[in-house]
């Protein structure tokens, strides 16, 4: 089994546990060598996850692992929140996080352009508004975006923390 079935097959259960605990599922990822690979679940609800729900998940979901004995090699599972700059991977998280600034990579250029910095304007059919730095307002097809992150600018954030 090929580490994108492995991935699929673990995605499609992960969900049911995530939803099984009040969590989002927000990506799952199969990395390493075949024969030792890592298999990582990042996971988010709205008041942020703990270290609680990591380990619940990581023991739920490795018993179904292992019941499931589909993963033919000896694997590690890492269950983690996305983080302060959690990935973009669904439709559903560029409508989520509209209005948020961000940093994304495209397949091929966009206007000569593919690394963009700047913020999400929300979605239009199939393509993403983006409000770039440097070049103002793009469209970029999803499917041509390789990688998207929250871009957390942590000095705007303190002082939005010391004005409340």
């Amino acid at each position: 089994m090929g580490n994108s079935s492995i991935e699929t097959r673990v995605q499609e259960l992960a969900e049911r546990v995530a939803i099984d605990h009040g969590l989002e599922l927000v990506h799952v990822e199969v990395a390493g060598p075949d024969n030792k690979p890592i298999v990582r679940v990042f996971i988010d609800k709205p008041q942020g996850v703990t270290h609680d729900d990591c380990s619940e998940m990581s023991t739920h979901l490795g018993t179904i692992l292992d019941v499931e004995d589909f993963i033919h090699a000896s694997y590690t599972l890492e269950v983690s929140s996305p983080g302060l700059e959690r990935g973009l991977y669904k439709r559903a998280d560029y409508e989520r996080f509209s209005g948020s600034n961000a940093k994304l990579k495209t397949r091929q250029p966009i206007g000569g352009q593919r690394n963009f910095r700047g913020r999400l304007l929300g979605l239009e059919g199939d393509e993403l508004l983006f409000e770039d730095r440097t070049n103002g307002r793009v469209q970029i097809p999803l499917d041509l975006i390789t990688k998207a992150n929250i871009e957390v600018d942590v000095e705007e954030e303190l002082r939005r923390a010391n004005r409340h």
